[in-house]
């Protein structure tokens, strides 16, 4: 409860960090957005009132403060003309972006998981060498290219085994297109991260492996599987569970990215488009949304500690 409760007192603080630095980052962002909205032709004294009827004639402090009492309403202000509530737009692509994720880091811990294993158990052997070549090639392999590449072999014709045009195989065939039509963005999206978990997982358990607990209770007739399965895997997970703590954060933005490439409607095509169209509400609230899910991420993690190493609760 300490532990959790530290966590959340922090959590306003590291918040209200991120909006700020959304904020100001926007605000040096070249352009005008009345400009933007108005047309290069518009009169200046129309964009003079826009101004003012937005509140962006006012100082910066206010325009700042302003926007956190409405955040603190959960309301993002409303997007470039035609108006429409940024919070809406976001509760419609937030869920895609979520799937996304899940989807990746699911496929991430299960290979690294998987690998990881069995590169420390035949350590220096010929499948932990095949592990090795695979997790540094997978690491150097950016995930736009990996996803232009499955895009290539597996989405275009002759094969045509996936589709690539957003998610309209899942309004067709239920949760069955779903998997399909996300299937290869979540591969693309999780397979750098899985790489780089695999090598974390494989020097954790060689390490544990290498201690005294295991040959005592080895030497005392315990089953080699039984040791590996109750001790030495809970104990070599610590490092990877703060890894993929952190990494969830690469894959929230790498899944920008990968949106844009296989056509999903999620955050990443929020923020692009707002960004495009210099809708400075739109990508603050999208960008804001993502750094609250990671901060909250995070604090889920701290909390899977204690289930994984019980001493960290007397810290």
């Amino acid at each position: 409860m300490r532990l959790l409760g530290r966590r959340l007192a922090a959590l306003p603080f590291m918040l209200l960090g991120v909006t700020i630095l959304v904020f100001l980052v926007l605000q040096v962002a070249p352009g005008d957005r009345a400009t933007f909205v108005l047309g290069p032709d518009a009169s200046e004294a129309a964009k003079a009132a826009w101004r003012h009827d937005h509140g962006l004639d006012q100082p910066l402090i206010v325009q700042f403060f302003a926007y956190l009492g409405s955040l603190v309403t959960l309301n993002f202000g409303m997007t470039n003309p035609p108006e429409e509530p940024v919070g809406s737009k976001i509760a419609s692509a937030f869920p895609i972006t979520l799937e996304l994720t899940f989807l990746g880091v699911l496929i991430a811990v299960v290979l690294a998981l998987v690998l990881g294993i069995l590169g420390a158990l035949y350590r220096d052997k010929w499948p932990d060498q095949l592990i090795r070549v695979f997790s540094i090639a997978a690491i150097a392999t950016p995930s736009f290219w990996l996803g232009i590449l499955l895009i290539q072999w597996f989405a275009l014709p002759p094969g045509s085994l996936f589709p690539v045009g957003g998610l309209a195989w899942a309004d067709q065939y239920g949760f069955t297109g779903w998997l399909y039509s996300m299937a290869l963005p979540s591969l693309a999206l999780g397979l750098p991260v899985a790489a780089s978990l695999i090598r974390v997982v494989r020097t954790s358990m060689v390490e544990e492996l290498d201690k005294d607990y295991v040959r005592t209770a080895v030497g005392n007739g315990v089953p080699y599987r039984t040791v590996v399965a109750k001790n030495v895997l809970r104990n070599a997970l610590v490092t990877p569970v703060t890894v993929l703590g952190l990494r969830i954060g690469y894959l929230l933005g790498g899944a920008i990215v990968i949106e844009a490439i296989f056509d999903l409607k999620g955050m990443g095509q929020l923020i692009i488009s707002g960004l495009s169209g210099k809708d400075t509400n739109l990508v603050a609230g999208g960008v804001i949304t993502i750094a609250a899910t990671f901060v909250l991420v995070n604090i889920i993690v701290d909390l899977l500690y204690l289930l994984i190493n019980p001493r960290i609760r007397t810290v």
